[in-house]
């Protein structure tokens, strides 16, 4: 049985029940945005498959305790970066890894990139990226969960461990510590 035009939220009834082929939509919809939240983080392709592989098993293990709060994708979301951190930490007491280059488009108050000025856009995001490599490591993942994942100071603190205050003034420290560093690169 086909569930691609279901609603999440009845997939996720139907997961409960122990449906295999809806746990494959689920994966369907949702490996993609997952597997490069990780990668975000992880910085290893191969690494960042593995913490997506791991953090489905978890969903579907823990789906129970799923209340409903907010949505799946963000419930799903918080799981894989919470693994990533997790598997991240670890490399890094091995000293094997950094945070991934994040690519992003930006675009003009038209909501258009032409051909050219995406060329230096991506040029300009590429520096900027290879910049926030060289930032300490709490910074690169403050700015990565703030700028880039979107996540405000209140769930950064919790997913960092480290309180309200100590995520402002490191996201703050973070981005006047890019900014520097840019300004020595150019």
């Amino acid at each position: 049985m086909s569930h691609k035009k279901e609603n999440t939220d009845v997939l996720v009834q139907l997961c409960l029940q122990g449906k295999q082929s809806a746990q494959l939509e689920i994966y369907n919809r949702y490996y993609k945005a997952m597997y490069n939240t990780s990668l975000r983080i992880v910085k290893d392709s191969a690494e960042a498959e593995d913490v997506m592989q791991e953090s489905f098993l978890n969903a579907f293990t823990k789906l129970h305790t799923f209340k409903g709060e907010v949505t799946f994708g963000s419930w799903l979301k918080r799981i894989v970066i919470n693994n990533s951190i997790y598997h991240y930490r670890k490399q890094r007491k091995k000293n094997e890894v950094d945070l991934d280059d994040v690519m992003y488009k930006v675009e003009d108050n038209d909501g258009v990139v032409s051909d050219h000025d995406h060329a230096i856009t991506e040029l300009k995001a590429q520096k900027v990226m290879e910049t926030m490599n060289l930032l300490k490591d709490n910074y690169r993942v403050s700015l990565t969960l703030h700028l880039i994942e979107g996540y405000d100071y209140e769930e950064i603190s919790k997913i960092m461990d480290i309180s309200y205050a100590n995520c402002r003034t490191t996201i703050s420290r973070a981005k006047q510590s890019l900014r520097n560093k840019l300004t020595i690169a150019y």
